[in-house]
């Protein structure tokens, strides 16, 4: 399982890198806007190691505090099927 918050059901590599994706989205949004953690912390309503949780591509997180944060700095998250697992196959 990954750094940071235990979370219930291990997940794979493929999801992980994808939270991290996200969390790095967020971080360089917050940047090119000139904001610090405590500042994006503040809009979103939440505690400022909650920003760099979530910019660290931390598991644990609340996909709310990660959907509110991209959308602080207008950026949003568009869900698409994933291809079919083959047989022998890990995601």
């Amino acid at each position: 399982m990954a750094q940071g918050k235990r979370i219930s059901t291990d997940i794979g590599d493929h999801a992980l890198h994808t939270i991290q994706a996200l969390g790095a989205a967020a971080k360089a949004a917050r940047l090119a806007a000139g904001e610090g953690q405590a500042a994006a912390a503040a809009r979103l309503g939440v505690h400022v190691q909650t920003i760099g949780r979530i910019e660290s591509g931390e598991p644990g997180v609340s996909v709310g505090h990660m959907v509110g944060l991209l959308a602080l700095y207008g950026l949003d998250v568009q869900a698409q099927a994933a291809a079919p697992k083959q047989v022998g196959q890990e995601r």
